[in-house]
């Protein structure tokens, strides 16, 4: 086997296993992105609308943990399914 058919086989060696590789990357990528694409954000003004509090409550919110939220830039993202659990979570009956 000569140098040059040495080396085109090396070669295909190599783009078997990158092909392999971003392959098994782009499947977890796209099932990543999936699982993003199905939740919904909401922004901060957003929620407060929603709970009927001022911005500020939520950004409370936010910072000590109580509500998820997920920053963007300078701003947050709050999963909607996320403000949804907290208010029954805190719902409280009265007699």
């Amino acid at each position: 086997m000569s140098a040059d058919q040495q080396a085109k086989k090396g070669h295909a060696a190599q783009s078997k296993k990158s092909t392999t590789k971003s392959t098994m990357k782009d499947s977890a990528n796209t099932e990543q992105s999936q699982r993003m694409a199905k939740v919904d954000f909401l922004t901060v003004a957003e929620v407060a609308t929603l709970m009927r509090v001022s911005k500020m409550t939520v950004y409370r919110l936010v910072h000590s943990g109580e509500l998820p939220a997920v920053r963007v830039g300078r701003s947050f993202r709050v999963p909607e399914r996320a403000v949804h659990e907290y208010l029954d979570s805190a719902f409280i009956e009265t007699a």
